[in-house]
């Protein structure tokens, strides 16, 4: 059985076993949600374990192996210009859809007294604020860390990323016999962490029951229920960038057949759907991008790791809708410099979000700060961030596999989803 039908059986699964055992039922002492979190945990760490060696030694390898300023500068060039252009497409449809629909009103009046904020509310507000969330040069200064072992450890991927693009391209300048040695022995790292991953990629079924069971058993299905018209909102955004954007790019400007992308995403959508993490999908975003898409290591090595640290098409829509719908939320009308500010920010921001489950919040309290909200704000949207953060990190890893393919069919790669 094919691995995606696998994921797909697990999920049902676990929206059953989730529904139906909820958060207390066990015998005795063991409790059958502690079993969901261990599962779904020891899976998580299996593929965060796999990140920083396998992202550095890609990067390595696809500069390295490149063999001229040249080649990076251009390709380089194309996936910046791709990820700034579809995260601005992405708040640009977010922006106009939370002003069609306005989430925050209903019957013409401001929905605050209707939802509640958490009772965990200031605990959460002081944890972004510790967080320092207001800097934003520090998303910046992250890129040059002083310690390439401890960004490693603390899982500081622009610094990682930085490093071993510094790393691949001076690996190009130096004599032939050294460079061919190093050159050899990060291919053949390489070469086993997409092994690794292969194999931790067979557990993939049961990590992702237990992530998901996890969910179901302690939301219930009615979590959407307090904020639907939120959550209706920044699904059709979502909706309309991934099948109605995303397909047009392919077509028009990679000149491939969209459904044939994504059949071979399957595997690496339904992970990032049930892991929330790009960063902790992206073994998977690689090897469906080059096994199933055929994309060359050349180009994914170099693509796909700096689009799982700075493009998030998604998350950079949802803090748009999540900003304007808590100003809603509050009565505030926002004018045209305001939206402005929130569409700069959002992609600012989106940059520099981490790409762990839940870490746009503290992307939304910038914006948030910025535009001179209340930070409690970010209580209001608390209900449905879970199960939210599962679609725009599908959004945000199929949008990297886009701009590997498009990428590679714009360097030449005719190989590309053409069997």
């Amino acid at each position: 059985m094919k691995l995606h039908w696998q994921i797909f059986i697990a999920i049902g699964l676990a929206i059953v076993a989730g529904i139906s055992t909820g958060e207390t039922a066990g015998f005795g002492s063991f409790l059958f949600y502690d079993a969901y979190v261990f599962l779904g945990t020891l899976f998580l760490n299996a593929l965060k374990m796999l990140i920083v060696p396998l992202i550095f030694s890609s990067i390595i390898c696809g500069v390295g192996n490149m063999g001229d300023l040249g080649g990076l500068g251009r390709l380089g060039g194309k996936t910046i210009a791709y990820y700034l252009t579809t995260s601005f497409i992405a708040i640009l449809i977010g922006l106009i859809l939370v002003n069609i629909i306005e989430p925050g009103i209903i019957d013409g009046e401001a929905v605050r007294d209707r939802v509640g904020l958490t009772e965990d509310i200031s605990h959460i507000t002081e944890k972004i604020e510790g967080k320092g969330a207001g800097d934003i040069t520090g998303i910046f200064l992250r890129m040059v860390p002083i310690n390439i072992v401890a960004a490693a450890a603390n899982g500081q991927m622009l610094g990682i990323i930085f490093f071993g693009l510094l790393f691949g391209y001076f690996l190009t300048q130096i004599a032939n016999e050294k460079k061919s040695v190093l050159l050899t022995f990060w291919n053949a790292v390489l070469a086993v962490m997409m092994k690794m991953t292969d194999w931790v990629m067979k557990f993939a079924p049961i990590g992702v029951f237990g992530l998901v069971a996890k969910v179901v058993a302690s939301t219930g299905l009615d979590a959407f229920l307090p904020l639907a018209y939120f959550f209706f909102t920044v699904v059709l955004a979502l909706a309309i960038h991934a099948f109605g954007v995303m397909p047009l790019l392919l077509k028009f400007v990679g000149r491939v057949e969209p459904s044939r992308h994504y059949k071979a995403m399957v595997p690496a959508l339904l992970t990032s759907f049930s892991t929330s993490s790009s960063s902790a999908t992206l073994p998977i975003t690689l090897e469906c991008v080059e096994k199933n898409a055929g994309v060359s290591n050349r180009t994914s090595s170099f693509v796909l790791p700096l689009g799982a640290t700075i493009n998030m098409d998604g998350t950079a829509l949802y803090e748009c809708i999540a900003a304007m719908f808590i100003a809603q939320a509050y009565g505030l009308e926002l004018g045209f410099t305001q939206q402005f500010l929130i569409v700069l920010t959002a992609l600012v921001t989106s940059i520099g979000v981490a790409g762990i489950p839940a870490a746009s919040l503290v992307a939304i309290s910038i914006i948030l700060a910025t535009i001179g909200l209340p930070l409690e704000g970010i209580g209001l949207i608390l209900a449905v961030d879970r199960v939210l953060d599962m679609c725009r990190t599908s959004v945000n890893v199929f949008s990297d596999s886009c701009g590997a393919v498009i990428i590679a069919r714009s360097e030449g790669e005719d190989q590309v989803l053409r069997s």
